[in-house]
């Protein structure tokens, strides 16, 4: 199945323009049914997919991870029909999971104020408070942060490269340009090894920074500030939504800003709000 999976990845990449990293888990995915199929692509039938579910089942992954190796499948199936590869798609009868509806976790007011209060005033500090004011203020994805560049900032507006490499534009808060410009000013050049760089938030070796060193000083500053949850990236995205609903911002507005492309990903803030109301009724009430 190497040339049909080549020719999925292709397609991925060029029409359907798929970030990297959204590329390497389909790719993942089905490459690990391919190792566990061992049938060529006109041999596989319903049965091979639905037993290779199951063994994911049986193996201890939950319904949501197998939801998504049902989906990648599908995907993958539907291009080699439509390309001529095979003649069927296996995948077409078979039902997805039913997956429990989890709610986002989130910090309050009250806590987001108090990691953004743990960074230190050096040069590291600076920074990474400039990084904590960025992502509350304007909900961008991990990976979308890293690929800010300095051409994107104009006045209190960033333009954000978002999955797919489709761009949208966020507003960014007072206090959040206050930190970037303190950030420019005393923290940043202190990083700056090559001045041709366009990336705004540099490591200490001058480099871009990655992912996983955003994951590392918020799970730092996490402990820090004496949390007992680790702080995630997604977590303050999620703070940024829920607190713009709490104070009166409309779904629609919301989903533009976090760069959904459907209404019913944004949706999830509403059962938030939802669950909080009960909470607060159930403890106060009394009657309840």
């Amino acid at each position: 199945m190497q040339t049909e999976v080549t020719a999925f990845l292709r397609y991925l990449r060029v029409e359907k323009t798929l970030s990297k990293n959204t590329i390497v888990s389909y790719r993942l995915d089905v490459e690990k049914f391919a190792q566990a199929c061992r049938k060529t692509l006109r041999e596989i039938d319903r049965t091979d997919v639905v037993e290779y579910l199951a063994s994911l089942y049986r193996s201890g992954i939950d319904g949501r991870t197998v939801a998504r190796h049902l989906s990648c499948l599908r995907h993958f199936f539907r291009f080699c029909a439509l390309d001529g590869y095979t003649a069927q798609d296996p995948t077409i009868t078979i039902e997805s999971p039913r997956i429990a509806q989890r709610l986002p976790h989130f910090l309050s007011v009250h806590e987001m104020d108090l990691l953004l209060r743990q960074p230190a005033n050096d040069a590291i500090g600076i920074r990474d408070r400039a990084i904590l004011q960025t992502m509350y203020s304007t909900g961008v994805r991990v990976s979308e942060l890293c690929g800010i560049c300095l051409p994107h900032f104009k006045g209190r507006i960033l333009r954000v490269i978002g999955k797919g490499d489709k761009e949208r534009i966020v507003p960014v808060g007072r206090a959040a340009l206050d930190a970037v410009g303190r950030y420019l000013a005393e923290s940043r050049p202190h990083f700056l090894l090559d001045p041709e760089t366009p990336f705004l938030f540099l490591s200490a070796r001058g480099k871009p920074l990655s992912r996983i060193a955003v994951w590392s000083l918020l799970s730092t500053y996490g402990k820090r500030a004496g949390f007992l949850k680790t702080i995630t990236p997604h977590m303050l995205r999620h703070s940024f939504a829920t607190h713009l609903l709490d104070n009166g911002a409309d779904l629609r507005s919301i989903q533009i800003m976090l760069g959904h492309s459907a209404i019913t990903s944004t949706q999830i803030y509403t059962h938030v709000q939802e669950s909080r109301l009960k909470e607060i009724y159930i403890a106060h009430h009394p009657r309840a």
